[in-house]
């Protein structure tokens, strides 16, 4: 049993396709089964007793500056999640993601809960290049990044592309690519070189403050969706990019 696939599948954040073939193969092994139903179940316990502590939302001025207590808090959960893992899952190989992975994949959905906390409240320049240049705007973050980027159609989900913009990140440039629906609420897409301690990732959720995240880690690139929304509504919209992406 992957860690990866089982937290995602516990969190909701699997692909359709791949939820149906991993519940397919729990109905094929029972112990594995039983397995993954203790630790939904103490994923449960551990958020029914922490979420009101980690969900709290952060006044704009301290969001850039967590408070330590709020460090603290996230990492006995982590910590108790970890232990949970290593109980109810099987010893994973040598491919398995090292604790730094973890941790550093973390770092990814922060990082892009913070610059959407910091651009998407911008009413005049929400972004570096608008979606009228759309062309200049892809060449020019495919050329710095060093890759083709594409970028996702979420009309489907509601939310129009109102353009992108470069950022700095720890390994090099960073693309943020900002969209809205009718009622005004943002969505930003960050793509990211993988950090040397990254390891594959799949879908991962995470609450930053008042902001949503869900990212993964694909090949030599990280991605994170973020939006002051719904997991649940969030989640569709991230499996509409995921497929986008990976055709």
């Amino acid at each position: 049993m992957n860690e990866d696939r089982l937290q995602a599948w516990v969190d909701g954040a699997l692909p359709e396709r791949e939820r149906e073939a991993f519940e397919a193969w729990l109905r094929e092994n029972p112990e594995a089964a039983q397995k993954a139903r203790k630790y939904a179940e103490l994923r449960s316990l551990l958020h029914h007793k922490y979420d009101a502590v980690l969900s709290e939302p952060i006044p704009a001025s301290m969001f850039l500056k967590r408070p330590a207590w709020l460090d603290f808090a996230r990492a006995a959960v982590v910590l108790a999640v970890g232990i949970a893992i290593g109980l109810f899952t099987p010893r994973q190989g040598a491919d398995a993601p090292a604790p730094a992975a973890a941790n550093a994949a973390a770092g990814l959905s922060q990082r892009a809960a913070r610059a959407h906390a910091v651009y998407a409240s911008e009413v005049r320049h929400p972004v570096e290049v608008d979606v009228s240049q759309q062309d200049h705007l892809v060449k020019w973050l495919s050329k710095r990044l060093g890759t083709e980027l594409k970028v996702p159609v979420l009309a489907p989900e509601g939310f129009d592309l109102l353009g992108g913009r470069l950022l700095p990140g720890p390994e090099g440039p960073v693309a943020q690519f900002m969209y809205q629906d009718a009622a005004g609420k943002r969505l930003t897409l960050y793509v990211t070189a993988r950090s040397r301690t990254e390891g594959p990732t799949a879908f991962r959720f995470s609450q930053e403050g008042t902001v949503s995240v869900f990212y993964w880690i694909d090949g030599h690139w990280g991605y994170a969706l973020s939006g002051e929304v719904e997991k649940g509504p969030l989640s569709r919209v991230a499996n509409l990019v995921y497929r986008q992406l990976n055709p």
